[in-house]
């Protein structure tokens, strides 16, 4: 079989791929993607998308059982669990089809398929149709990464779930057990603890949502568990004992063995990247704990051969993937490309309340040996949270004392996710506190607490 040839073969069309597939072939690369599911990837179809689309249902439904707060009546209300699964399943489909469109007017060459290394740039493809042979001179890997299924706690698709069992339920849960506290299992326990799950989330860190800054996650904590949530630190789930219509969990906490029954556990312990079956242990491609090893242009260290997203490691996220996948396109067309900055890349939770954070939290910059400012300003000072009925949040900067260098930003409350990128932008152009502070914010907003919070960490708050 005549092998095809590309300047260019990215194996993964999830949001780092595809991207990297469209800027290489923007560039004048002739392009080839292999993707042996799904356009778009996890994100679109089984990840950020379709939980944000179940998550608006629920967030109108909270809303709809506060209508007499707004002067407004609404009786009977109720929700249809499988037509919220649709619309979820409609919008993931609607952008899954959109990224055919696109590397259809990208002129990129689509295999759909499974790939395996096959030699210095060269790829077999498993197609429906047999097998495709693809030579290029230069190759990325954007595999990404799947759900972690820890012994014992193994997803059955019944009664234990992942992330996908949780997407397109069985059936609705009565009583709730999430395990893990991260953006995806908080997501979870927030959609279902809305539409009137006995919600129990489990944590094996001493703090929920571990990797926010403290005073965050404690607030988000106490929100939870206002909305009837029960939450479990330094707790670890050591066994699942299962029955047709419950399941029994062995659940340690301060050195002793609890156990408890629910009718649902969805397991949201972290991931591990798609690395088997690529063929990178014959390239000498240096794997570490599932990820791949790279240097901060995702070069693996073979020859034309780089890796990007989730199979690249941390943070975890779409828009780090598509960045990188753009910066590498970049790079193999002989562009000048920027590195990407972990700490400059935003972290979103779009639980009830959603949560935001860039940067280092207070204690990572102490850490780093940062003599510090740090400015705070809650939701109830802001007339538009309160106009919009969501006094409750905050808004925390962190800076340098010496310099004014905005060191990180959190963010817990009503549409947060979308005010981050203010201080995103803040901090790639380095903007100082004096710009922050001599900013003109519009009013009335939410974006006002950003400029108060900058206010706060110099003294100069004034609704406060």
């Amino acid at each position: 079989m005549a092998e095809k040839s590309f300047d260019l073969i990215v194996i993964g069309a999830g949001p780092g791929g595809y991207v990297a597939a469209i800027r290489g072939a923007q560039l004048g690369l002739s392009v080839a993607i292999v993707e042996r599911e799904h356009l778009g990837g996890i994100c679109l179809n089984w990840g950020c998308i379709p939980t944000k689309a179940l998550l608006r249902s629920s967030e109108v439904f909270h809303l709809m059982h506060r209508a007499k707060e707004f002067g407004l009546k609404a009786d009977n209300i109720g929700y249809d669990l499988d037509a919220v699964v649709k619309r979820s399943r409609k919008v993931a489909g609607q952008l899954s089809g959109g990224i055919g469109h696109l590397m259809t007017k990208n002129k990129v060459t689509v295999f759909m398929g499974a790939a395996k290394l096959a030699g210095k740039g060269k790829f077999s493809v498993k197609t429906d149709k047999g097998s495709e042979e693809l030579t290029a001179k230069n190759i990325v890997l954007a595999t990404g990464a799947r759900a972690r299924n820890l012994p014992g706690l193994e997803a059955d698709g019944k009664r234990v779930w992942m992330y996908k069992d949780a997407l397109d339920p069985p059936h609705m849960p009565k009583k709730l057990l999430v395990i893990g506290s991260g953006a995806i299992g908080i997501e979870f326990a927030s959609f279902y603890n809305t539409l009137g799950a006995d919600t129990t989330v489990v944590e094996v860190m001493d703090r929920i949502l571990p990797v926010e800054d403290e005073e965050i996650s404690k607030f988000a904590k106490k929100q939870f568990e206002k909305q009837g949530m029960k939450i479990m630190q330094k707790a670890v789930v050591k066994q699942l004992d299962r029955a047709a219509d419950k399941v029994t969990a062995h659940i340690e906490v301060g050195g002793k063995v609890e156990k408890h029954e629910f009718d649902t556990v969805i397991s949201a312990v972290g991931i591990v990247g798609n690395v088997e079956d690529l063929g990178l242990e014959e390239m000498g491609v240096k794997v570490d704990r599932t990820h791949v090893v790279t240097d901060e242009y995702c070069r693996t260290g073979v020859d034309g051969l780089y890796a990007i997203g989730d199979i690249a490691g941390a943070p975890w996220l779409a828009h780090k993937a598509s960045h990188e996948g753009v910066m590498v396109a970049e790079l193999i067309a002989g562009k000048h490309a920027h590195p990407v900055k972990p700490e400059s890349i935003a972290g979103c939770t779009y639980c009830h309340p959603q949560i935001a954070s860039v940067g280092y939290t207070e204690a990572k910059a102490k850490e780093l040996g940062y003599d510090i400012k740090v400015g705070r300003f809650p939701f109830i000072g802001n007339g538009k949270a309160i106009a919009l009925g969501e006094p409750e949040g905050m808004i925390k900067t962190v800076f340098d004392a010496k310099t004014g260098e905005l060191l990180g930003a959190h963010m817990v409350g009503a549409e947060v996710t979308e005010l981050i990128q203010g201080y995103v932008v803040g901090r790639q152009l380095e903007t100082t506190e004096e710009d922050l502070m001599n900013t003109v914010f519009p009013h009335p907003t939410l974006s006002e607490m950003m400029h108060e919070a900058v206010l706060d960490a110099y003294g100069k708050v004034i609704h406060m």
